[in-house]
């Protein structure tokens, strides 16, 4: 079984970011996808939920809960997700990897969408 960590090395440059606090974590990693050190990025807590709060915090960031692979794909392509987070604590490992692999699928969002990501961003 492929863990997150290790899907996200062998696919990805990948930067881990070491931090015991969630919500500094969660900001370290939206502040990178915000300054555009990071295209996207991974987070995951017992929930999933303060860490996608936590990140949201940052403009420019839209962070998305997932459980599931259809919910991740759809996070990117109807809301231009660029910060996927997952729960620790429900989300089977196997799942984990499939909603990563979902969520970065998606070469951007839906055309037909943009007018409504635009709204999101505050444009």
């Amino acid at each position: 079984m492929t863990t997150v960590a290790a899907y996200l090395e062998a696919n990805f440059e990948t930067r881990i970011v070491d931090l015991t606090s969630w919500p500094e974590l969660s900001e370290a990693v939206a502040r990178g996808v915000a300054d555009g050190e990071y295209r996207f990025g991974v987070l995951m807590c017992w929930t999933g939920t303060g860490t996608a709060i936590s990140a949201n915090k940052v403009p420019g960031v839209r962070a998305a809960l997932a459980w599931e692979p259809w919910i991740a794909r759809n996070a990117r392509l109807w809301n231009d997700a660029n910060v996927l987070t997952m729960s620790l604590k429900r989300t089977a490992p196997d799942v984990a990897v499939d909603c990563l692999k979902a969520f970065f699928a998606v070469d951007g969002p839906d055309p037909e969408e943009v007018p409504q990501i635009d709204k999101i961003r505050g444009r």
